[in-house]
């Protein structure tokens, strides 16, 4: 709300409608970074003078104004001024982002033959709303959330609409972030640092190292990890955060540049219920804590009642094919209504999970489903559902969307310029290097065992003919066991820095070229 001074000295005002049409950019001015102040004219009675946050203010643009709503409650009588309550809403679609699919399908080859893996998918994702694509396993799920991201591998070939606000386009850097499903850090860096550094590598160069910090500490403080910034990230034979703190983590560096479009595969996977829990009720927050409506798809394997309760609309799949597509609320009477109602104090995801997973030849729900197989239990909530007036508003919502919402996503983000991104790049691995153990101390204490023991054999070798052939052999073995060290001891720290190099570079942080510089400057001073 904010507060509205009107004099009004003609008849009374009730109700104003304007559009941003009504003015020109003149009266839009700029005070500071974050606030814009609109002066108008209404009337020849009324004059609007406000200040608005940025983020809640229309954009200069010559394309899709958006539109400026204004209700004055109350009647102002006489010269009086008084102090009126206004709500003012701006719609900034160009801000939203909205994904739709139709008719999707999604085959991968297999010799001569060709194995669909999504059949004829049709739905939609929508701002400040939570998606969750849920079936058994190897039903599609992450498939389908690579089909959206456009993530799908090469053996992979889709066929179908996927559209972004009603438009075939790419998405652009910071417009969409992807969480996978393995937690790909560095173990030897600490959670503050490793966010720290993704800040370096995804934050352009116009912001001061001072702001990139700021932000990563806004965001580690959002996810509840302001206490494990000093924490190591932690691996194989090292303790470090657990397992929902990693998830956590992993989350932390996605919405880093605050995306309006996010996607999760299974962010639940290997953590217990209360870890679940906690971590996608951080994720269902993120809209009110930042004030953002954005748009979220996440694949999710069997979600307690309560993490069930946060989602606002589920898509179901077995074996690719569509079995529920709507709001997670009205699932359970799609399932009554063939005949599976969901037991008293039952999961509501373990119900559906049992009766569509055909992975196990068994009654699809005992006492429920009268000894209907499982597989015949699928066929018919298919069919239902294709029949059903839940898919008939799937259509309509989708066409909808694509006639009224035909926007292009901005594309004004940038990242940080090359030579910084090798700067950066350089003096991450030269510290994964320096903290690995196994790779600097272990291969520091092998090389000097190594030279006390080529010294005693060599000591004193001589300057006759026969010592040639002894500097000879000598040579040879130094080159040969620095080569082999060099081979052996850094094979494992790249194993892990590829591991975090491809999913940093399918969200498009940085490329090929930047990441071979900071290794190979990175790695002279252990070689």
């Amino acid at each position: 709300m904010f507060s509205l001074h009107v004099q009004n000295n003609g008849p009374c005002l009730s109700f104003l409608y304007l559009d941003t049409k009504h003015f020109n950019s003149q009266q839009i001015t700029k005070e500071g970074r974050t606030k814009i102040r609109i002066s108008m004219t209404c009337s020849s009675s009324v004059h609007c003078d406000f200040l608005m946050q940025e983020e809640l203010i229309l954009e200069e643009s010559s394309r899709n104004k958006p539109t400026l709503h204004m209700l004055i409650a109350e009647e102002a009588e006489g010269d009086d001024t008084k102090s009126i309550e206004m709500s003012v809403r701006v719609q900034r679609a160009k801000e939203d982002i909205t994904v739709t699919w139709e008719n999707l399908w999604v085959t991968v080859s297999s010799g001569k033959t060709k194995k669909p893996i999504l059949q004829g998918l049709t739905g939609y994702a929508s701002p400040g709303r939570i998606l969750a694509i849920m079936g058994p396993s190897g039903c599609g799920k992450s498939t389908l959330l690579d089909s959206l991201a456009g993530r799908l591998s090469s053996q992979m070939k889709h066929s179908g609409k996927i559209l972004i606000n009603g438009q075939k386009q790419t998405l652009a850097y910071g417009t969409s972030g992807y969480v996978t499903q393995e937690d790909a850090m560095l173990s030897t860096l600490t959670a503050g640092e490793t966010l720290y550094y993704s800040a370096e590598l995804q934050f352009p160069d116009s912001m001061s190292t001072a702001e990139k910090k700021e932000q990563a500490d806004i965001t580690l403080r959002e996810m509840g990890l302001q206490g494990a910034i000093n924490t190591r990230v932690g691996g194989w034979g090292s303790k470090g955060l657990s397992g929902g703190q990693k998830r956590r983590l992993s989350i932390c560096i996605e919405i880093l540049t605050r995306p309006r479009l996010l996607f999760l595969d299974e962010p639940t996977s290997g953590l217990d219920s209360a870890a679940s829990y906690y971590v996608m009720s951080r994720i269902a927050t993120l809209n009110l804590r930042d004030g953002i409506r954005r748009t979220i798809v996440t694949s999710i394997h069997q979600p307690s009642s309560e993490v069930f309760e946060l989602f606002h609309d589920l898509c179901l799949l077995s074996s690719g094919e569509t079995v529920y597509f709507g709001p997670a609320s009205g699932a359970n009477q799609f399932f009554s209504s063939n005949g599976f109602p969901c037991p008293t104090l039952h999961n509501p995801s373990d119900h559906y999970l049992r009766i569509i997973n055909k992975d196990f030849e068994q009654d699809a729900e005992e006492g429920f489903g009268k000894g209907v197989s499982t597989e015949k239990a699928i066929e018919t909530l298919v069919k239902s559902y294709r029949l059903s007036q839940v898919r008939k508003q799937v259509k309509s919502e989708v066409k909808k969307i694509v006639e009224s919402d035909s926007c292009e996503t901005r594309k004004n983000r940038t990242h940080a310029a090359f030579p910084t991104q090798c700067l950066v790049l350089t003096r991450r691995s030269s510290l994964q290097f320096f903290r690995d153990i196994s790779n600097y101390w272990l291969r520091l204490i092998v090389f000097i065992v190594i030279a006390i023991s080529i010294g005693s054999m060599f000591y004193n070798i001589g300057t006759d003919d026969g010592s040639i052939q002894g500097r000879g052999s000598l040579l040879i073995f130094f080159v040969s066991v620095l080569t082999f060290m060099t081979l052996v001891g850094g094979f494992s720290p790249l194993l892990e820095e590829m591991k975090v190099f491809g999913r940093e570079r399918l969200n498009g942080h940085y490329g090929v070229t930047a990441f071979l510089i900071g290794q190979t400057f990175s790695a002279v001073p252990y070689m």
